[in-house]
């Protein structure tokens, strides 16, 4: 290589070393909007079925960020307003939303079949994935995820209705768990998070 070829290949290699500092920088003085899992834990496998008959394994979602909430279809109030959320967040990443799988996981298996699921999720974003499983395969899910799940008798029309942990799980593209986001958290704060966990891909 001639001398002015080193010269400037040294400017380059200059240049990026600075711009790979500035980011590593900027990286650090980031501040999450959720609750941080600190040091990051590795998320708990599961391998269920999605609203499409599909199994889903959340080992092979490498590359994405996996946004997870714990409900189900006939739930009036948190689920609902969940989903909202979901597509909230969704329509603010824009084209960055296709490096996300947005997630609800039944505790409801005996009556969230995929069918079931696939129906409700077409009211919110036919490209969220809802999945179920049996109530084994299910309970070791929960339990991994530390999910509150209590069945409670009711006499309206939904039938009965199950009390749940109503926070959304973060994983990043690692397959690392990051972050809580309790019941509410506005959807910008959480699309600012999931935007910087994107860019660690």
């Amino acid at each position: 290589m001639s001398k002015l070829g080193l010269i400037v290949a040294g400017a380059i290699l200059g240049i990026a070393l600075g711009l790979g500092g500035t980011y590593y920088y900027l990286d650090r003085q980031y501040t999450y909007q959720g609750v941080l899992i600190n040091p990051p834990a590795h998320a708990p496998d599961f391998r269920l079925t999605d609203q499409n008959g599909n199994p889903y394994q959340l080992s092979s979602r490498t590359g994405k960020v996996v946004l997870i909430f714990f409900g189900y279809t006939y739930c009036p109030d948190v689920c609902p307003v969940t989903l909202s959320e979901y597509k909230q967040i969704k329509a603010s990443l824009g084209a960055q939303s296709a490096d996300v799988d947005f997630v609800l996981i039944t505790v409801d298996p005996e009556r969230d079949t995929p069918e079931r699921l696939r129906t409700y999720l077409e009211n919110f974003d036919p490209a969220f994935i809802g999945l179920s499983g049996t109530e084994t395969q299910l309970e070791a899910v929960w339990s991994n995820y530390g999910v509150y799940r209590q069945r409670q008798p009711g006499e309206s029309a939904l039938g009965y209705l199950v009390d749940h942990s109503a926070r959304i799980y973060a994983i990043d593209p690692h397959g690392q768990w990051r972050l809580n986001y309790p019941f509410g958290m506005e959807p910008e704060r959480v699309s600012q998070d999931v935007a910087h966990l994107l860019r660690e891909k």
